[in-house]
């Protein structure tokens, strides 16, 4: 993760700084980088950020430790994570050494398992660590910081519909970053989550997207298609039309896995309770139940649906054999701080 940032830090938080962000969606899909060392997307896309997934965060500088610590989800944890932590707080930094940290972050949702922790994971500590060490960033500069430890966290920083714009340049970030399009209480929807496991998926996101660069005959028709598909869902939020953002949303998501599936070799998110659940929408579809499905890179199924037919909805994925636990989801807030002691202390 490198910066072209040179930012002056004047002090340090040593007390604990506690923050908060939630998962988001992806209704217009993100697949694919134009630069892997920044982070850049190679297409913008838009989002819904979810109330019923949150991540904690707290971070709090130590002079007496030797390295950083990380505890995810109530276990200490050691190498890729804490390297790709220890390397985000580097960034965000700038040219000051900062003190070692520890870091404590939980989940209330399966991490790793696609559903979108690293967005809300980034998003928290971009938050915690713009307090913990007096950025004073503004929300486009911590969706930028956020990007670059997870390209969905630039989403998380907002509440609502977010829109993550993509710049053109493979060595400048500075056209890549989330703006919020419409707040939490804009539009009162459902998502509805089957989780169908709850184990880390075995590709990783980047790793997906890298491969299907790189592999996919259709990987040029995905970009160059993807603007159309991002005006027609701003349209179609700003005119609060359900079902176009429902068929928008289920065709970027089978224009997605489609691609990774036609990558060498294959990429597979799914398992057979996925497909299983697909059916099952489809089907409450030709009944005239307005619902829509959308997966980001794992085996989870989301449906987007109206609150009056969620409950309905929540019984028929109940019924497929596999669905572990439904969670139902509104739009969310954006990221906060909850907790600052405030005691700093000033780096000379």
């Amino acid at each position: 993760m490198n910066s072209k940032r040179k930012r002056i830090i004047a002090d340090f938080t040593y007390n604990p700084v506690t923050a908060k962000a939630h998962a988001n969606i992806a209704l217009i899909k993100y697949w694919g980088k134009r630069s892997v060392d920044l982070n850049l997307p190679a297409v913008g896309s838009i989002s819904l950020t979810l109330d019923a997934l949150q991540t904690t965060t707290t971070l709090q500088f130590d002079d007496h430790l030797e390295n950083d610590i990380l505890q995810l989800d109530h276990r200490i944890v050691a190498g890729e994570p804490l390297e790709r932590v220890s390397t985000f707080l580097d960034l965000a930094a700038g040219t000051i050494k900062r003190p070692r940290a520890k870091i404590s972050t939980s989940n209330n949702f399966p991490t790793g398992a696609g559903l979108a922790s690293s967005a809300s994971g980034f998003a928290a500590l971009a938050i915690a660590a713009n307090q913990g060490m007096n950025l004073q960033l503004t929300d486009k500069e911590l969706s930028k910081l956020a990007r670059q430890g997870s390209g969905s966290a630039a989403r998380s920083i907002y509440g609502g519909f977010a829109e993550m714009r993509c710049g053109s340049s493979l060595n400048d970030d500075s056209d890549d970053f989330a703006q919020g399009l419409y707040n939490d209480s804009y539009w009162d929807l459902r998502l509805l989550i089957a989780v169908t496991s709850a184990n880390k998926k075995e590709i990783g996101s980047t790793e997906g997207m890298v491969r299907t660069a790189k592999t996919s005959p259709f990987y040029r028709g995905w970009v160059e298609s993807q603007n159309e598909d991002l005006d027609e869902m701003r349209r179609s939020i700003s005119n609060k039309d359900f079902e176009k953002v429902g068929e928008l949303t289920e065709h970027s998501c089978f224009k997605m896995h489609g691609l990774a599936m036609s990558a060498r070799s294959p990429i597979l998110y799914w398992n057979a309770a996925t497909t299983k659940m697909i059916h099952t929408i489809w089907n409450l579809r030709k009944k005239g139940i307005a619902a829509y499905v959308t997966m980001d890179a794992g085996p989870q199924v989301k449906v987007l649906c109206l609150p009056g037919r969620a409950e309905l909805v929540k019984q028929a994925m109940l019924s497929v054999e596999g669905v572990k636990q439904i969670i139902e989801a509104k739009p969310g807030p954006g990221a906060t701080i909850v907790s600052d002691d405030q005691q700093t202390v000033k780096n000379n």
